[in-house]
């Protein structure tokens, strides 16, 4: 039998001055999901983070905004997964990805972080890298040390509109991750 996810997790940063910047994304679709599932996040401290719990046709699915800033969002993951004994393969992370163009999407098992240190802190937390990961494309300033600007600023207009519909078509995507659909949900999300 197939695991299914059970925690989808949006990485972020905390506070108003990052709300609309592009490492939020992962906050984006969350608030967009918690929004078509009609739930609401609570602040946790046990959980470091904001959590909402949905029950879905498959079962309860957690949804998890870390509020431990980025480089420690594994802080939050590790707590929520080990108290309700989530495996790392029932876990899909959402995080904006520097190395794929604006509004594209890519959905994988594993893998390396990329340098990104949400996911770096995620995976020493967790032990393994064999987590799954919606990544959204926000694209690449084109120099690495103009990264950490980069993405703690705000997309241009036409970006947030691309980065908008990817995360449209995520949720258009996501009952067959919950599903289990692995190939199918691939294919639709990877699609143009």
């Amino acid at each position: 039998m197939s695991l299914k996810i059970k925690l989808i997790v949006g990485l972020g940063n905390p506070g108003q001055e990052y709300e609309q910047t592009r490492h939020n994304v992962g906050f984006w679709l969350l608030d967009e999901l918690a929004w078509k599932w009609k739930v609401n996040f609570k602040d946790e401290k046990k959980f470091y983070g904001e959590v909402a719990r949905a029950t879905t046709p498959d079962g309860d699915v957690w949804l998890l905004k870390p509020m431990t800033f980025m480089n420690r969002s594994g802080q939050a993951v590790a707590a929520l997964a080990q108290f309700y004994k989530i495996k790392p393969e029932e876990i899909l992370v959402v995080h904006d990805e520097l190395d794929i163009p604006c509004g594209r999407i890519k959905f994988k098992l594993g893998g390396g972080n990329g340098g990104h240190n949400g996911l770096k802190d995620i995976q020493a937390r967790l032990g393994t890298p064999n987590f799954y990961r919606l990544r959204l494309g926000i694209d690449h300033p084109g120099d690495r040390n103009l990264v950490v600007g980069y993405v703690l600023n705000k997309p241009s207009v036409e970006h947030r509109q691309q980065i908008d519909d990817s995360i449209a078509k995520s949720l258009q995507g996501l009952p067959a991750v919950l599903n289990g659909e692995w190939e199918e949900a691939t294919r639709f999300l990877h699609s143009k």
